[in-house]
């Protein structure tokens, strides 16, 4: 097995493993307790076949190849592409070089993106706001007419924002792998590029609305939930169902006693862990078309566990007893 060393820390790998991969490998590591140092992805994604190599913001820079061809590599490489030798050493937290070159990966993610975060339904989940926060600059240098684009509607549920589209690939890739008919891919090219369906012909198979999921920006919208809630005013929730089309493994988002949406359950990395069909993600909105289990895991650092307490049964016991021991003294 080859062993690698990324921002001084080691591990051995399967053969064929990316430099993302061991990367994550590292942190899902329950004795690591150091920074991120997984490189941030836009196009990657681990369940769809072919994903990444085009959005560049997961680029690190290999300091020594292999044991038995030290050379390092003379340019930044996408870690989501490229694979793990013996002996490899890369840097990325620990590089100004990497940083300084992921700066520019991401203002050129933000030449055509609009300021839409403050009506985008994506706002406080988008992997975009990530990346524009902790590597963006505070100005744009871009002085031409950005480009622009009419909404589509994709079938009765999905809206497309070509607009904030940053051309990563995955819904093409979830139309083409998931569903059973692809309308859906790239027209054009270069600059003129456009994710598009054919003559407009809606995506109407039982997992086009998976779309909607990997989409790290807000270009696939819900139609079922656009503008009815900020995602830090609702209570993320793993549910099931008994479902013959997929698992009926999901996550609900409660407001109150009403859910605004359903979405598929994702990872620690944001990715979605089974897909799930059009009837439970569009048509099942009662709380009595659920089992709920627990609160889905939120981050603490993401704006979403705002008002959101994975322990709150517990914590309502801690409060009760301090209330007893206040009312005991008096």
């Amino acid at each position: 097995m080859p062993k690698v060393t990324i921002d001084g820390h080691s591990i051995e790998v399967p053969d064929g493993t990316t430099i993302l991969q061991a990367a994550r490998m590292i942190v899902d590591n329950k004795n690591y307790t150091g920074p991120n140092i997984a490189p941030p992805t836009m196009c990657y994604h681990s369940k769809l076949k072919t994903s990444g190599g085009y959005c560049r913001t997961c680029i690190v820079k290999v300091t020594k190849g292999s044991e038995k061809d030290p050379r390092p590599m003379p340019k930044p490489v996408a870690s989501c592409r490229t694979t793990v030798m013996d002996g490899m050493e890369v840097v990325n937290t620990t590089s100004p070089e990497v940083l300084e070159s992921r700066k520019a990966v991401v203002e050129f993610l933000l030449i055509n993106h609009p300021l839409d975060c403050p009506i985008c339904d994506q706002a406080g989940e988008c992997h975009l706001q990530d990346l524009g926060y902790e590597h963006g600059l505070s100005k744009t240098r871009y002085d031409f007419p950005r480009r622009t684009f009419n909404q589509i509607d994709i079938g009765p549920y999905i809206k497309l924002h070509m607009t904030r589209c940053i051309m990563c690939f995955r819904c093409v890739k979830v139309a083409d792998q998931i569903t059973n008919n692809r309308y859906q891919g790239m027209l054009f090219r270069g600059d003129a590029s456009e994710i598009s369906t054919y003559i407009e012909k809606a995506i109407d198979n039982d997992f086009s609305g998976n779309v909607i999921d990997v989409c790290p920006v807000g270009a696939l919208t819900d139609k079922t939930f656009r503008f009815k809630s900020r995602v830090w005013f609702t209570k993320p929730m793993d549910a099931h169902r008994n479902c013959t089309k997929c698992s009926g493994k999901v996550s609900v988002w409660l407001k109150g006693s009403d859910i605004l949406r359903v979405t598929g359950r994702k990872d620690n990395w944001g990715e979605v862990q089974e897909w799930i069909c059009n009837e439970c993600r569009f048509e099942k909105k009662e709380l009595k078309d659920w089992v709920i289990e627990k609160p889905t895991h939120i981050d603490r650092h993401s704006v979403i566990s705002q008002n959101h307490y994975e322990n709150l049964a517990q914590l309502k016991l801690d409060i009760g007893k301090q209330q007893k021991q206040i009312s005991g003294k008096k």
